[in-house]
């Protein structure tokens, strides 16, 4: 994932089982679901109750967008 690693992020990345909802910092992902909208419906309510920012990747790993769920690190301008 390039940069530091944010622990206050999930992350619905490409998976050989499907398609995975991890949190960033760990090795290990929450869930494995065999569709993408499955794996964004699950880590979007994770993030959610975990007040994290979701992060979707496309199948070529690159991140498509970014769902702030919590303490948004870059808020709308007023």
């Amino acid at each position: 994932m390039g940069k530091k690693s944010n622990n206050n992020q999930h992350h619905v990345v490409p998976h050989p089982d499907g398609w995975a909802v991890i949190r960033s910092g760990s090795e290990k992902p929450s869930h494995v679901l065999p569709t993408k909208q499955e794996a964004e419906n699950v880590g979007r309510e994770i993030s959610r109750n975990q007040e994290t920012e979701l992060v979707i990747h496309g199948k070529d790993g690159k991140v498509q967008r970014r769902d702030s769920h919590g303490n948004d690190p870059h808020p709308p301008k007023n």
